[in-house]
C-alpha cells in the first residue's frame, strides 16, 4: 500500500507481545537471504533480526521506507528497497509476507511472483488476517482488499509443500467480533484498546489457541517450502 496511514502504523507497532507471540511460530523457518514484502516500520523484521541473515526489506509507502532506512542504516546486513517482488533481480532462501497479501489486490500473481523468487529448498512465510465476516470499517481504511479463509492455504501452494498452517489469536477473534458490533462506526481502535489486547488478552489467548489446537483465531500463518 503506497499511502499506508501512519495512525495505523503507530497504534499497531505497540502490540509487541502479539507480535512476538505470531513470530514464534515461523522464526525457525527464516534462515539465509531474507525478503520481506511491504516490511512497513519494521515491527516484525526487529522480531527475527539476527546478524546471520542477510535481509532485503521492501515498502512503497514512503513515509515507512523512510523510517525503515532511519531504524536499519547502521546494519549492514539490511538493505531497503522501494521496489515491488517481481522488480528485483535476486532469489531468496526465505520470503515473508507478514500482514500484507491482503493489502495486494492480485494476491494469486503476487504469489507466483514469489514462487519465482525462492530459492530450491526456500520457505514462503505467509501471515494474514481470517475470516471475512470480520471484515469491517478498519480493514477498508487501511487498504485491505479481503480477510482470508483457510481453504485458500489448505492445499499446497503454486507447487509448493505445506509445513506449517494455524489459526492465531482465538480471544482476539471474539474481541473483533463485539468490536465490530458495539462500535461499527469506528476505523482505528484506541491506544487503551490496543494495549488491553496485547498485554491483558494475548496471555489467555495463547492458552486458548494451544488447547484448541490451533484451529480458531482471527490470524492465519502459514509456511510453505518450495
Amino acid at each position: 500500500m503506497e499511502n499506508y496511514p501512519s495512525e495505523a502504523t503507530e497504534k499497531f507497532d505497540n502490540a509487541k507481545f502479539h507480535r512476538k507471540y505470531c513470530m514464534s511460530f515461523v522464526k525457525k523457518f527464516i534462515q539465509g537471504e531474507v525478503l520481506e514484502v511491504g516490511a512497513g516500520c519494521g515491527s516484525f523484521t526487529r522480531d527475527y533480526f539476527n546478524s546471520d541473515l542477510n535481509i532485503t526489506l521492501t515498502e512503497t509507502d514512503q513515509k515507512n521506507y523512510e523510517d525503515l532506512k532511519k531504524f536499519f542504516y547502521k546494519k549492514n546486513n539490511v538493505t531497503i528497497s522501494n521496489n515491488k517482488i517481481f522488480d528485483i533481480d535476486k532469489k531468496f532462501d526465505t520470503i515473508l509476507y507478514l500482514h500484507v497479501l491482503e493489502h495486494i489486490e492480485e494476491d494469486r500473481k503476487e504469489l507466483e511472483s514469489a514462487y519465482e523468487k525462492l530459492k530450491k529448498g526456500g520457505r514462503l512465510i505467509i501471515m494474514v488476517p481470517k475470516h471475512q465476516k470480520l471484515y469491517s470499517n478498519f480493514d477498508k481504511a487501511i487498504g485491505h482488499f479481503r480477510r482470508y479463509e483457510l481453504d485458500f492455504f489448505e492445499k499446497n501452494l503454486i507447487n509448493l509443500e505445506r509445513k506449517l498452517l494455524i489459526s492465531l489469536d482465538s480471544v482476539g477473534y471474539i474481541l473483533y467480533f463485539l468490536n465490530k458490533i458495539f462500535f461499527k462506526n469506528e476505523t482505528f481502535p484506541s491506544y487503551f484498546k490496543i494495549f488491553i489486547w496485547d498485554k491483558i488478552f494475548t496471555p489467555f489467548t495463547i492458552l486458548l489457541d494451544f488447547f484448541t489446537n490451533y484451529r480458531f483465531g482471527k490470524c492465519i500463518v502459514a509456511v510453505y517450502k518450495k
